[in-house]
């Protein structure tokens, strides 16, 4: 079996432990808050950086992995011996991060001509644990002995059924995204509106605006069970645990089965979601793209 590694990036929001497992290689995010500069994963967790959030005077704002930073990293690989490198990406949409990619691997194959290494970049087209969970499954995978070409091949099919659902209970920080104007983020804080958003294919999309907390919940499980492939597991991303248990029991007790994961988002995707978002990351119908 070929020696090969798993790589990804810190808006997959893996959890340390299933990152460990899987033997997933992580590449951080450089994040800005209040003219101070940190990296993401290194300098604090998704629980304290949302915490700096709260306090903060200004908005956050993130840097894409550089190509330097990628080509370091695919000939730190070469030396080590691998011979297979897979990285999946945060949706190329919203980043730079996975064309920088494609110029590293570019790069190191010019630079490298006799290296056996090959270099697969794939799009997850999406973010958070829509990647994150299938990065794991794409090691063992490999791990089993699949070939690098089914591999893809599984995931380029399961990135075209991951959705999204995404709330926030503050406007404050999901405005600068562009996904709601300044305008309506100020209203809907005066006046208890939450939008809830689909995020498929990188593409945000308005689908309700719910007037009190409550209704929130019971809207975003109810979207939920509507678009779920049926039986197909699913994910809740907090960025507050206080969302946790009630998310949790409305979900399970709509679908009759409990989350494969409960899990708080990263600081990454906070930094464009704010410190009162929560998401459903679910396996819906296969869009054709």
């Amino acid at each position: 079996m070929k020696k090969f590694v798993v790589l990804t990036d810190s808006a997959c929001d893996l959890p340390e432990e299933l990152a460990d497992k899987h033997q997933i290689d992580i590449m951080c995010f450089k994040i800005a808050l209040d003219g101070e500069g940190y990296t993401e994963r290194v300098d604090f967790n998704g629980e304290q950086f949302c915490e700096m959030l709260r306090k903060s005077s200004g908005l956050p704002t993130t840097s894409q992995v550089t190509q330097f930073e990628f080509f370091d990293k695919f000939e730190e690989y070469d030396r080590r011996g691998v011979e297979q490198v897979l990285y999946v990406s945060i949706n190329a949409g919203g980043s730079g991060t996975n064309a920088a990619a494609h110029a590293a691997a570019a790069q190191f194959k010019e630079e490298h001509p006799d290296s056996a290494m090959t270099i697969d970049v794939v799009d997850s087209h999406c973010y958070s644990m829509g990647y994150g969970a299938e990065v794991c499954r794409a090691h063992d995978m490999l791990a089993e002995g699949t070939p690098m070409s089914d591999v893809v091949a599984y995931l380029e099919d399961k990135f075209a059924r991951v959705e999204i659902l995404l709330t926030a209970y503050t406007l404050k920080v999901i405005r600068k995204s562009g996904r709601v104007s300044a305008a309506a983020a100020i209203a809907g804080d005066l006046l208890g509106i939450h939008p809830i958003f689909t995020l498929n294919d990188g593409v945000s999309q308005v689908v309700k605006k719910v007037r009190g907390d409550k209704l929130v919940v019971t809207n975003m499980v109810n979207l939920l069970k509507s678009r779920i492939a049926e039986g197909t597991p699913y994910y809740i991303a907090v960025a507050d645990h206080k969302f946790e248990d009630e998310y949790k029991a409305a979900c399970e007790k709509a679908l009759g089965y409990p989350p494969a994961l409960v899990f708080h988002l990263g600081c990454a995707v906070c930094s464009n979601t704010g410190p009162e978002a929560v998401g459903l990351i679910f396996e819906g119908q296969k869009r054709e793209r």
